[in-house]
């Protein structure tokens, strides 16, 4: 029933630099339900493994979500009453999960003198051990008659449904309360999470990316367009797939030159009937770019 696919690029700035890509992507398709996962570790000195948090991210992620779905019958029947609860109770043990995770890594890989001789003794003594792998994570599960997903820190979920029509699901700015940089590795991470639940539109795509793909993009229409356009491909998902890695590191080289990460689960067999749709939609978002662009001028 479901499809999906994730790639990760480094950014042309990260090339420049010799620095590793920060971000991490992942996928799962079942037959009972899929789950899009991406993670982007924090620049900033003090969260120098956030390379390894991400991924770190990812992988609690998929096996919470895999945990959580043990039983599918039980889960499908009950998740809808109490969608709000079940979320929280997911961000709650991804956030447990990392964190133990983390600290096996640090236990494992004491901190070298070389990743002590950006600071003084005294800097590097405030830095909680967490925050070395400090990242951002954004989520979206699929399932036979809903869907939800979540994130902590900047980045985008995109929905792209049975009509042909796309949404932001989450708003981009609310990702990021008051400027404070939403993380993971906050002690209050679990409190700094949004989400979204549907449980009444047929979906044949949901797509997460972090921050580097959605700065891209000129305007929140242009960035929701691409996705329609991604969609009406992934019937040949396979041939596809390269072609949207070379173009996700191609706006890394000519626009934000951060890392780009983009993860996408996908009812192939909804978007063949839908196809028409979609593409007529495809052809109204051009026309009305191109409206657009006349009034301007």
């Amino acid at each position: 029933m479901f499809s999906g696919f994730s790639s990760s690029v480094k950014g042309a700035s990260h090339e420049i630099k010799n620095i590793v890509c920060q971000d991490s992507s992942a996928h799962f398709a079942g037959e009972n339900y899929a789950v899009a996962v991406v993670a982007d570790g924090h620049g900033s000195k003090k969260h120098f493994r956030s390379n390894i948090g991400s991924k770190i991210a990812v992988e609690s992620t998929l096996a919470t979500i895999e945990k959580f779905y043990e039983n599918p019958e039980e889960f499908d029947s009950n998740f809808p009453k109490n969608h709000d609860m079940v979320i929280r109770n997911i961000q709650k043990q991804i956030i447990s999960r990392w964190n133990v995770s983390v600290a096996e890594h640090f236990r494992n890989n004491p901190v070298t003198s070389q990743e002590k001789a950006d600071f003084t003794k005294e800097e590097f003594a405030k830095i909680p051990v967490e925050s070395y792998y400090g990242t951002t994570l954004v989520a979206v599960v699929a399932c036979k008659e809903f869907s939800f997903g979540f994130q902590i820190g900047d980045g985008s979920l995109v929905g792209v449904f049975e009509d042909g029509s796309t949404a932001l699901l989450i708003d981009y700015e609310e990702s990021n309360p008051a400027n404070i940089t939403a993380s993971i590795c906050n002690a209050n991470a679990a409190s700094m999470f949004d989400s979204f639940y549907i449980g009444d539109k047929k979906v044949l795509a949901l797509y997460v990316s972090t921050d580097g793909l959605y700065t891209s993009f000129g305007s929140d229409d242009d960035f929701l367009d691409y996705h329609a356009i991604i969609t009406s491909q992934l019937s040949e998902a396979e041939a596809f797939e390269s072609a949207v890695v070379k173009n996700l590191k191609k706006r890394s080289n000519y626009g934000t030159q951060d890392d780009i990460s983009l993860s996408c689960i996908f009812d192939k067999e909804l978007i063949n009937s839908r196809l028409g749709v979609l593409k007529q939609k495809i052809k109204e978002n051009k026309q009305r770019q191109i409206s657009g662009k006349v009034k301007q001028n």
